[in-house]
């Protein structure tokens, strides 16, 4: 059957169609527009392909090109650091660089990848199937890494080595890390594992053990510096040097931050150093400076004045207090490391005008403003009022440098009695006061009158140093006494062999004082002479007391050691009189008819109060004197007097 439809003419090829069209030589042609490519952020856009694009990273890049000289790449890699310093990107460069087969298709593991062929292109575009990548801060149990483990079974589908990239390790479960360990250890020739993580002390020792470990270094601020100038250049923009130093510095170390602020900076037109700073919400480094100034002049309506100013251009004063803590820092390292004056790594700014702050002020003052401003940041975090709360802060800083620092008042009561009074003018940068002073009257040995510059009666402060070094201000006494450190206190000497076993418990040698307690017998108690004998020689227990009766009692006693029985040791003692006691009230008639009257009734322990630690009763000791001989003898208290008989007067 042929259909009617068959019959129909075609449409002439150079005519306009079957709707009369014109002509397709008389319409013009118009090339289909062209999709306009998605934006790429910079990171992104220029993240490293190779070893050589790394910054920073010098180290790691020397090791691993030779692992691949070698042909002795590991099988597991741990790379730990900060954030965005290139964990993740080392990683794909490793896995492209085991698996590059290099243009012609014949090559073998490099350290610089070809990134033309299929493997290096496949995993540059996050779709190579033998490449795969985890991300443990969501996948953090044990079935995911089971996967894993099922997965290394398996011979690569295309490429040479089965890579697996795990970031942030640390966060799988202990199940999980436990599960993965024997894998770990001894893993198919053609698997390598990769790990990222920034918190390193959470991972186990175990899985650390069997990986080959590289701590990826913050990029120092000069480096990330010019690494962003050269991106500004290739993105057609203009970005100052301070501009780009204030970047550096808000980026940590961090290229991936940098970046994201560079790419902010960029959009915004923002290319002077003032347009990032109000992008960043950060203060005029100039500014930061001159605050401080103001503050150690004690200027408290100058520093009020400037961070109004701060605030007026949307600075958070709590970032402002953070920016002197770092200036105070930087000051502080110039101070102790010169040379860094004449390096390139600090902007000129922070070089002359931080270099003249180090030679004005002192280390103490910077300590002191440094603690200040430390417990001040605090404080804000807690206040009602962020900037109530920094203004404070700022106004105690300046009282703060009003005040002499107490090496210059020692100073000041050593070299001749000079003027102590707080009312004095602000501090010169080391620590003194800028008005004159005067010395006062001496009324005694290091004690000085306190007067004021013009001669009229001022506030009095009574100063006393104490022996660690503190200072103690006391109002209204009108002298400034140094009092001298008092003589240590000798606690007296033992007098019994008891009271010596004593004295070890009170200086706390609770492992001397039980052996010398159950395991030592005395031999001798003869001042300075003691013998004993333990029931373990090897354990040198005399040469332990000794050693502590030097410190205590230099020079006063001679520790020795015996081979006679001697007393038994003061736990046999006590046990013995306890057992007294217990056979004492067994013995005793009312306890006798309460036993018969209640059968079966048993007697606890005996509770004597009058007993000591060691189960003793109080010993009777006579304190020697010159008319009592240390040698002398006593008769024991039940012992019968004499008559005049039984002396033998011959």
């Amino acid at each position: 059957m042929t259909d009617e439809n068959d019959d129909l003419p075609l449409p002439p090829d150079t005519g306009g169609g079957f709707f009369g069209d014109a002509p397709a030589q008389d319409i013009p042609a118009s090339p289909p527009p062209a999709e306009a490519a998605p934006y790429r952020v910079l990171a992104r856009k220029y993240r490293p392909q190779t070893f050589d694009d790394l910054i920073g990273q010098d180290s790691l890049v020397r090791i691993l090109r030779r692992a691949f000289e070698l042909n002795r790449v590991a099988h597991a890699f741990m790379l730990t650091g900060v954030r965005g310093v290139g964990k993740t990107t080392t990683a794909r460069i490793i896995a492209r660089a085991l698996n590059c087969i290099g243009p012609d298709g014949n090559g073998g593991p490099t350290a610089d990848p070809c990134g033309v062929c299929a493997n290096c292109t496949a995993i540059l575009a996050d779709r190579h199937p033998d490449v795969l990548e985890m991300d443990a801060a969501s996948r953090t149990g044990v079935d995911d890494v089971r996967e894993i483990i099922e997965a290394t079974r398996f011979r690569p589908m295309q490429a040479r080595m089965k890579v697996f990239i795990i970031d942030e390790v640390h966060m799988l479960s202990r199940n999980a890390f436990n599960a993965l360990l024997k894998t770990l250890e001894e893993p198919p020739p053609q698997v390598t594992f990769i790990f990222a993580t920034t918190e390193l002390r959470k991972v186990p020792v175990t899985v650390l053990s069997r990986c080959q470990r590289f701590d990826l270094r913050r990029v120092p601020q000069s480096l990330l510096a010019g690494h962003f100038h050269n991106i500004a250049l290739k993105e057609g923009a203009t970005l100052s040097e301070d501009a780009l130093a204030l970047i550096a510095r808000a980026a940590d170390g961090s290229v991936r931050d940098g970046l994201s602020l560079l790419d902010q900076a960029i959009a915004q037109g923002a290319s002077d150093a003032d347009a990032v700073a109000d992008m960043l919400g950060l203060a005029d480094r100039g500014l930061v400076f001159d605050l401080l100034d103001a503050l150690m002049a004690g200027k408290p309506a100058e520093a009020l004045d400037l961070t109004d100013q701060a605030y007026a251009r949307g600075a958070d004063l709590g970032v402002l207090l953070a920016d002197l803590l770092d200036l105070l820092h930087l000051i502080s390292r110039l101070k102790a490391i010169p040379s860094l004056r004449e390096g390139r790594d600090l902007p000129e700014a922070e070089r002359t005008r931080g270099g003249a702050l180090a030679d004005r002020l002192s280390n103490a003052v910077l300590g002191r403003a440094w603690q200040i401003l430390l417990k001040g940041v605090q404080e804000i975090e807690t206040a009602p009022d962020r900037r109530q709360a920094a203004e404070m802060v700022l106004i105690r800083l300046c009282h703060a440098s009003l005040l002499p620092t107490p090496d210059r008042l020692i100073r000041q009561l050593t070299e001749g009695g000079q003027d102590l009074s707080l009312s004095a003018g602000p501090l010169t940068p080391t620590g003194g006061a800028s008005s004159p002073v005067q010395s006062g009257a001496v009324s005694g040995i290091g004690s000085t009158n306190v007067s004021e510059s013009s001669g009229g009666p001022a506030p009095r402060a009574h100063v006393r140093l104490v022996a660690n070094g503190g200072t103690i201000l006391e109002p209204g006494t009108g002298y400034a006494e140094v009092a001298p450190e008092p003589e240590p206190e000798l606690p007296p000497p033992p007098r019994t062999w008891r009271e010596m076993v004593a004295m070890v418990a009170r200086e706390r040698e609770p492992v001397l004082h039980g052996m010398l307690r159950n395991a030592v017998h005395l031999v001798r108690f003869s001042p300075p002479d003691v013998q004993i004998r333990a029931e373990e020689p090897q354990a040198r227990i005399e040469r332990q007391l000794q050693k502590l009766l030097d410190r205590v009692y230099p020079g006063q006693w001679r520790i020795s050691a015996s081979t006679a029985p001697g007393e038994p040791t003061l736990d046999e003692q006590g046990a013995e009189v306890v057992a007294i006691n217990q056979a004492s009230v067994e013995e005793h008639p009312l306890v006798q008819a309460i036993l018969k009257a209640f059968p079966g009734a048993k007697i606890g322990d005996v509770q004597d109060h009058s007993l000591d630690e060691y189960g003793l009763p109080p010993e009777i000791t006579v304190p020697l004197t010159d008319d009592a001989p240390p040698d002398l003898e006593f008769a024991p208290l039940d012992a019968d007097f004499l008559d005049e008989d039984d002396l033998n007067l011959n």
